[in-house]
C-alpha cells in the first residue's frame, strides 16, 4: 500500500533534505516551529464515487441498450444497475476521476478540516508558546493549506498565511513544488523571527522531515 502512495513520492529524496534543512535554519532564529505534511487526499468522497458509477453506467448502459434491445427502458435499468458497480469501482481505483465531480467550496473546507485534524494528530499543537505552522498539502484536490497555532495568529493573520499557501500552491502548477515550498517556509520565517525571536533555551520540539500520510 505504501509504495502506491503519490505523498510519499511527492518530493524527491534531495527535495526532503532541502525542505528539512531550510526548516531547521528557519527554526534556529525563531521559537516557532514549522511542520510539513503531505497526503495523497482529504478525503475519499464517496458522493463523487456514486455519482460517477450512476453516471458512467447510465451512458455505457444507454449505449447497449441503443445497440442490442432497441432502446427498451426494461433493458436499460437493470444493465445500468449492473454496471453501476464496476463503474463505481473505477472511479473509486482512480481517484482522479472524481475530482470534476467534487465542488470547489466542498474541496477547500475538507482539505482545512483535514490540516486541522492532522495538526492535532501530529501534536502541532503541543509546542510551549503554541507557535506552530504546519504547511499542509493534500494532491488530491492540488491544494495547499497553511494552519497555524494561536499563539501565531495573536500576530500572524490567516489572510497572510494563505498567501504562504497560495505560493506552493502555484509553484505546484509550475512543476517547482519544492522551490516554492521552501520560499514559502522562509517567508513564513521572517514574520517569525520578527515576531517571535529565539530565545535562549529554545529547542527543536518537532521534526523537520516531511511527513506523509
Amino acid at each position: 500500500m505504501e509504495n502506491n502512495s503519490k505523498a510519499k513520492r511527492f518530493f524527491t529524496e534531495e527535495e526532503k533534505r532541502r525542505i528539512e534543512e531550510t526548516t531547521r535554519d528557519v527554526e534556529s532564529r525563531t521559537i516557532g516551529e514549522v511542520a510539513v505534511m503531505v497526503v495523497d487526499g482529504s478525503n475519499q468522497y464517496i458522493e463523487a464515487e456514486i455519482l460517477g458509477g450512476v453516471f458512467l453506467g447510465g451512458i455505457i448502459s444507454l449505449i447497449i441498450t441503443a445497440l442490442y434491445f432497441n432502446s427498451s427502458v426494461w433493458s436499460f435499468i437493470p444493465v445500468s444497475f449492473i454496471l453501476f458497480f464496476p463503474s463505481r469501482f473505477l472511479f473509486r481505483k482512480f481517484p482522479v476521476l472524481k475530482t470534476s465531480l467534487i465542488g470547489f467550496r466542498r474541496k477547500e473546507e475538507t482539505v482545512r478540516q483535514r490540516a486541522v485534524r492532522a495538526f492535532y494528530e501530529k501534536g502541532l499543537y503541543k509546542t510551549r508558546k503554541n507557535t506552530g505552522v504546519l504547511f499542509f498539502i493534500s494532491i488530491l484536490e492540488r491544494k495547499v493549506w497553511v494552519l497555524a497555532d494561536k499563539g501565531i495568529h495573536k500576530k500572524i493573520e490567516q489572510e497572510t498565511l494563505n498567501k504562504f499557501a497560495l505560493t506552493v500552491s502555484q509553484g505546484i502548477k509550475e512543476g517547482r513544488a519544492c522551490d516554492s515550498l521552501c520560499d514559502a517556509i522562509r517567508e513564513a520565517g521572517e514574520l517569525l523571527v520578527k515576531h517571535f525571536p529565539v530565545t535562549p533555551r529554545d529547542t527543536d520540539e518537532l521534526s523537520n522531515k516531511v511527513m506523509t500520510e
